[in-house]
């Protein structure tokens, strides 16, 4: 089942977190001393705030959260016509089952509802070749490349950055 993250979510949801980011360090822009910094409530505070430009949809089997895919939409006026994707993680107990697939679905559908919306953009670490084959088979291209985007340790890590035209798909 994929629905959005509510506030009574939170502490599955930032242990979830907490896992993806001390499993795969390379792969996300917080690091996971700085995510043990934020408390439960904080992480609870955000999915209450959440909307319809501002969500974190979940994965859950029987019960349990086991992936997640945040989306936020760009405020300022010359930038509302893009939104992120971030945070796209699945449990390695639930990978193969299609979920990653599923979340970004959804969060795709979602997004295309927002008026004015045109470009969803996401970042994904150059080596994740999983993350970059189902980024691929929805259609996002590359844009760029930012050397050096991440640093874990004494070892950098670029990024490549993706977009999805949703109005006039290439």
């Amino acid at each position: 089942m994929i629905r959005a993250l509510r506030p009574d979510d939170a502490p599955a949801f930032w242990q979830l977190r907490l896992q993806a980011l001390d499993r795969d360090p390379q792969a996300f822009g917080e690091s996971a001393d700085e995510h043990r910094a934020t408390s439960v409530e904080i992480v609870a505070a955000r999915l209450r705030a959440a909307g319809l430009d501002n969500f974190v949809l979940g994965a859950f089997i029987d019960g349990q959260l086991v992936g997640t895919a945040g989306f936020f939409r760009n405020q300022t006026l010359k930038r509302k016509h893009k939104g992120r994707v971030w945070g796209m993680y699945v449990a390695d107990s639930a990978r193969g089952q299609g979920l990653g697939r599923a979340l970004l679905g959804a969060l795709l559908e979602r997004a295309k509802q927002l008026p004015d919306l045109e470009e969803v953009q996401l970042s994904v670490a150059v080596g994740q070749a999983a993350a970059q084959n189902l980024y691929a088979s929805f259609g996002f291209k590359s844009y760029g490349r930012e050397r050096r985007a991440l640093r874990v340790g004494e070892q950098f890590v670029d990024e490549d950055y993706l977009a999805l035209n949703l109005r006039k798909p290439d």
